[in-house]
C-alpha cells in the first residue's frame, strides 16, 4: 500500500521563509522554503519551534508546485477543498481555491514592462487554476488504472503518492509528502487530459497527441471491482485548423513533416500502456475532413501492425436527418471487438483488458463522446451480468432509476471535457441524457457552436499560453531581451494618431495593446455599414445623390468586410509562448 500523502497543513509565512507544517497526527515534519535563496530543507519535529510568532499562518491542503515568472519563484498552494465522495474508501477531493505566493517581498526590481508582463503571466496561471476539475486524493492513486495498478511490481506498490509522479510539484516534489497525486476532468469518470485548443492540433515529434484523454469507467459492487478504458486523442500525424475568422477553417496537413515517425512512436507508447488498439475514426468522409480520414486510414496501412485495427464510420453522413439509430451500426461493427476486451475484477486479477478503443473525431469532443458514452454502456451491461447485478436477458434499459443516474453521468463527462478544451458544454448531451436528439437539444447546440466560435476566434490563444504556461511547456526567461507577449502590428491595426496614447489596457491578459488598435478595420467597417444605413434612411435631395452615398458607404462596408477576412488570421488570438511548426 502506498504511503499517503499529508491531508492536514498549516502555512507559516514570515518575510524570509516559508514554513510548511504537517498537521497530521504523528506527523513531525516541516519543510522550510528560503524566500531568497530558493533553498529548500525537510526539518523534524525540533524545528516546529524555530517557527516565529510573528509569522503569518493559515491552514493549506496541498502544495501544488512552484513556478518561475519574470518576478521569480512562486508557490501555489490549495486553500480549499471540497469532499466529492469516496472511491474504494479512498476520499477524494476537489480543490477549489488556490493561493499564488511570490518568494519576492516587493515588485521594485522590475522595469515597467516586466511588471506588466508579470501580471500577464499571473492571469494566464489563474485563469487555469480557475478551470473547474481538479481532483486529489491523498490516500490513493488516481492516475492509474485498476489494471495498471494490479499489475505493477511490489516496489510500485509501496512507492509513495509522490514518489511515482515527481513532476508535480516541482522543486519541492522531493522534499515533502504534500504533492498530490492530481487528476483533472471529472470524478466518477476518471478523466486525466492535456489540453491543446483548437490552433494546437495533432501530434509532437515524440508521438504524443493533442487532446489525449484516458477514461475508465469502474464497477464496485459486494467487493468485486471491474473497469473499462477508454481513450481519445487527436488524429496522430502533423496537421492543424488555425483560426482565421472563418467559423469551421480547413484543416492543413503537414507536407513536409516525417508522419510515419511521429505516428509509430504515438502508437508504440499506446500498444504498450493499453495492448491492442482499436481506432475507431468518426470524421467525414467528404469536404474538408475527407484528407484527414484518408490520410489516418493510410498510415494505419502503412505501419501494418497486427495490434491496430483501424474502422472509419461517418459519424454526420450515417445520422444524418436524426436517425442516430444508425449508431448501432457501428457498435454491431465492433461488437465482437469488445467481447475481446477482458474484465478487471475482485482483488485479484481475474481477467484482463487486452485493448482499448481509441475514438477520435475533429476535436475528439462530440462525436467521441456519443460514442465512448455507448462502449462503455455496452461495457456495463457485460460486466453487471458478470457480477450478478443482472440476469442473463436483463436490460439496462429496464432500470429507470440508475438510467437516468448513467446517462447523467456521461453527459457530464462529456461536458467536462469540452469546457476544459472548446470553453462550453459539449454538443449531443441531448442524446446522451436521454437517448434521443430534441430540438432544445439543436438549439442549445447552436448557442454553444456560436460560442465556440467566438472563444476559438478571439481567447483560445490566451487560453492555450495558459496552459503551455502551468505545464511547463514554456519557461519564463525575465533576462530575455524580448518578450513573447508583445507581437508587433503592421498597417491593419495601426493609426498614428492613436500610437500616441499609452498603452495600458491588456488584451485577454495578453501584454498591454491599445484595444482601439486592434478594432481599427472593424470599427471603419461598422462606422461605414451605419453611414449606409443612415443615407437610405434619410434620402438626399435627389435620387441619384441618395444612390452615390449609399454605394459609396456600401462598398467602403463590403470592402473592409473582405480585407478582415482575408487577413483573418492577423485578428485572431493566436498563442504566443509556444511557437509550434509553420504548416504549409
Amino acid at each position: 500500500m502506498a504511503a499517503a500523502a499529508y491531508e492536514h497543513l498549516k502555512l507559516h509565512v514570515t518575510p524570509e521563509k516559508f514554513y510548511v507544517e504537517a498537521c497530521d497526527d504523528g506527523a513531525d515534519d516541516v519543510l522550510i522554503i528560503d524566500r531568497v535563496s530558493t533553498e529548500v530543507t525537510l526539518a523534524g519535529f525540533l524545528f516546529k519551534k524555530d517557527v516565529p510568532p510573528s509569522a503569518v499562518t493559515r491552514p493549506i491542503f496541498g502544495i501544488m508546485g512552484t513556478i518561475h515568472l519574470v518576478a521569480g519563484n512562486y508557490l501555489v498552494v490549495i486553500t480549499k477543498k471540497v469532499k466529492v465522495g469516496e472511491f474504494f474508501n479512498h476520499a477524494i477531493w476537489k480543490a477549489t481555491d488556490f493561493d499564488v505566493l511570490s518568494y519576492k517581498k516587493t515588485m521594485l526590481h522590475l522595469t515597467d514592462i516586466q511588471l506588466q508582463d508579470n501580471k500577464t503571466f499571473l492571469a494566464m496561471l489563474n485563469h487555469v487554476l480557475s478551470m473547474d476539475g481538479f481532483y486529489f486524493s491523498t490516500t490513493y492513486d488516481l492516475t492509474h488504472t485498476l489494471q495498471r495498478l494490479s499489475n505493477t511490481s511490489p516496489e510500485f506498490q509501496e512507492m509513495s503518492l509522490l514518489e511515482r509522479n515527481t513532476s508535480v510539484a516541482g522543486d519541492i516534489s522531493l522534499s515533502f509528502k504534500t504533492s498530490l497525486r492530481q487528476i483533472s476532468g471529472l470524478y466518477g469518470t476518471g478523466i486525466c487530459s492535456e489540453n491543446c485548443l483548437l490552433s494546437q492540433r495533432r501530434i509532437d515529434s515524440e508521438g504524443h497527441a493533442a487532446n489525449f484523454v484516458e477514461t475508465e469507467q469502474i464497477v464496485h459492487y459486494s467487493g468485486n471491482r471491474a473497469s473499462f478504458v477508454q481513450t481519445r486523442g487527436s488524429i496522430p500525424v502533423f496537421w492543424s485548423q488555425r483560426p482565421n475568422l472563418k467559423y469551421k477553417p480547413r484543416p492543413q496537413i503537414n507536407k513536409v513533416a516525417n508522419h510515419m515517425d511521429g505516428f509509430q512512436r504515438h502508437f508504440d507508447s499506446q500498444v504498450i500502456i493499453y495492448g491492442k488498439q482499436v481506432i475507431i475514426n468518426l470524421v467525414n468522409h467528404k469536404g474538408s475532413e475527407k484528407p484527414l480520414e484518408q490520410t489516418f486510414a493510410n498510415m494505419v496501412s502503412s505501419l501494418g501492425s497486427g495490434m491496430i485495427r483501424y474502422i472509419a464510420f461517418d459519424f454526420h453522413k450515417e445520422c444524418k436527418n436524426m436517425r442516430w439509430d444508425r449508431l448501432s451500426i457501428l457498435l454491431d461493427q465492433v461488437a465482437e471487438m469488445q467481447d475481446e476486451l477482458r474484465l478487471d475484477s475482485a482483488g485479484k486479477v481475474v481477467t484482463n483488458q487486452e485493448g482499448v478503443f481509441r475514438s477520435n473525431c475533429m476535436d475528439c469532443l462530440d462525436r467521441t463522446n456519443v460514442i465512448q458514452s455507448l462502449l462503455a454502456r455496452r461495457s456495463l451491461q457485460a460486466q453487471l451480468q458478470r457480477l450478478g447485478v443482472l440476469h442473463v436477458g436483463q436490460k439496462l434499459e429496464e432500470q429507470d432509476e440508475f438510467e437516468k443516474i448513467y446517462k447523467n453521468a456521461w453527459a457530464d463527462n462529456a461536458n467536462a471535457c469540452a469546457k476544459q478544451y472548446a470553453g462550453t458544454g459539449a454538443l449531443k448531451t441531448d442524446f446522451t441524457r436521454t437517448g434521443k436528439r430534441t430540438q432544445l437539444g439543436l438549439l442549445m447546440d447552436g448557442f454553444n457552436s456560436l460560442l465556440r466560435y467566438y472563444k476559438n476566434n478571439f481567447s483560445d490563444g490566451f487560453r492555450q499560453d495558459s496552459i503551455d504556461l502551468f505545464l511547463g511547456n514554456y519557461s519564463v526567461d525575465e533576462l530575455e531581451s524580448h518578450s513573447p507577449l508583445s507581437v508587433p502590428r503592421d498597417w491593419k491595426f495601426l493609426a498614428s494618431f492613436l500610437n500616441t496614447l499609452p498603452h495600458t489596457l491588456p488584451v485577454n491578459g495578453h501584454s498591454p495593446l491599445v484595444v482601439w488598435e486592434l478594432l481599427e478595420l472593424p470599427i471603419i467597417m461598422v462606422v461605414a455599414f451605419s453611414m449606409c444605413i443612415i443615407c437610405l434612411l434619410m434620402a438626399g435631395d435627389t435620387w441619384t445623390e441618395t444612390l452615390a452615398y449609399v454605394l459609396f458607404w456600401g462598398v467602403a462596408s463590403i470592402g473592409t468586410f473582405f480585407i478582415i477576412l482575408y487577413n483573418g488570421k492577423d485578428f485572431v488570438d493566436a498563442p504566443r509562448l509556444v511557437q509550434k511548426e509553420k504548416i504549409d
